[in-house]
């Protein structure tokens, strides 16, 4: 066989230079599915307690019990999820169409004259409106334009948690032998993953359960109009740290108050300062303890981030990256640190 013209150096140089731009050229066309995968990984890491209790211990079927956890995860978390965000989207898209500008326009003068001091038009809030309209619209899904999207997203996502679960040792051990990373990083990195999914799945989802039903019953007892729905709106809300519900019952109160019905809206806010702010401070202390706890910041931050790129996923997968940004730059430090440390001599 003829001599190759490239050294063994260039040969490898090429061959990750082919692999990174196969690899692009793969994500690039799974793009609008990659939420199909990030979810099955969230999905995994919340679901595998019961795994590891039925099938590891008990010794159950493995293909039984993977079964019915896709199941319990459609039918309880999936599709509820689904169906709440669509039925908001619906809402808010016909609030923004039905709404009259003149209705907000009469509130804002009264809070002008209130307060002495001119700071709205007609035109920027109407302006303002179609913007957040147009932002929503892109990051909720829609039912009527997406379906056939949202199947394969899903069938996506459960065919895959399917096999991390019947194929999990062979999963486990690609992850450790194909990651570029230390065992000790990657054990640091499941912590952080499971810490994450933790306090942003199921303890920000009890916790944002909690606060949308406080706010909708007393948004309800103070004769709000349509209060189930604005405590939809707080559930999604919750997810954000410190504005979070403040978002939905104070502009509540603020509507109250401008209406004069001042005991309704003092209320209103008294509730909201007093009970639904503390009980999210409370949660968050007792169930840091318990599911794992992450910095306020970078929630926040994360789900800036996250839900600009994922959607409505983002509420999770953001803080989930940025948490991840940060181990990785922690063990660059502890690597670098290592390496640069003079050895002692002999």
């Amino acid at each position: 066989m003829p001599d190759s013209i490239y050294t063994p150096r260039q040969q490898r140089v090429l061959l990750v230079v082919c692999l990174l731009v196969l690899a692009g050229m793969v994500l690039f066309g799974l793009g609008s599915y990659i939420t199909g995968f990030l979810g099955a990984g969230i999905l995994y890491v919340v679901l595998r307690p019961w795994f590891t209790a039925l099938v590891h211990r008990r010794r159950w079927n493995r293909q039984v019990v993977t079964v019915g956890l896709l199941v319990f995860a459609l039918v309880v978390i999936i599709l509820p999820f689904t169906a709440l965000s669509l039925m908001l989207f619906n809402r808010i898209r016909y609030y923004a169409t039905n709404t009259d500008i003149s209705q907000i326009m009469a509130v804002l003068h009264v809070i002008e004259r209130k307060i002495g001091v001119t700071f709205t038009a007609e035109q920027n809030v109407q302006s303002l409106v179609r913007q957040g309209v147009g932002w929503l619209s892109q990051r909720l899904p829609s039912l009527a334009s997406s379906l056939l999207h949202f199947t394969v997203v899903i069938g996506l996502m459960l065919f895959t948690l399917y096999f991390m679960y019947v194929q999990e040792e062979a999963f486990l051990r690609g992850l450790r032998r194909y990651l570029p990373f230390r065992p000790d990083t990657l054990h640091e990195l499941g912590d952080s993953l499971k810490n994450n999914v933790n306090a942003n799945v199921l303890g920000q989802a009890l916790i944002s359960l909690v606060q949308a039903v406080l706010t909708g019953l007393t948004l309800w007892v103070f004769q709000v109009p349509d209060a189930l729905f604005w405590g939809m709106v707080a559930f999604f809300m919750a997810f954000i740290p410190v504005l979070g519900t403040p978002l939905v019952w104070g502009p509540a109160a603020i509507l109250k108050l401008t209406q004069d019905h001042t005991g309704q809206g003092v209320g209103i806010l008294l509730i909201g300062v007093i009970v639904i702010m503390n009980i999210d401070n409370l949660l968050r202390i007792v169930l840091a303890r318990r599911i794992g706890d992450i910095h306020p910041l970078i929630t926040l931050a994360g789900v800036i981030l996250g839900v600009d790129i994922f959607g409505i996923l983002g509420l999770v997968v953001g803080p989930l990256l940025l948490s991840y940004f940060i181990v990785l730059m922690r063990v660059f430090e502890r690597e670098n640190r290592l390496h640069a440390s003079p050895k002692k001599p002999e």
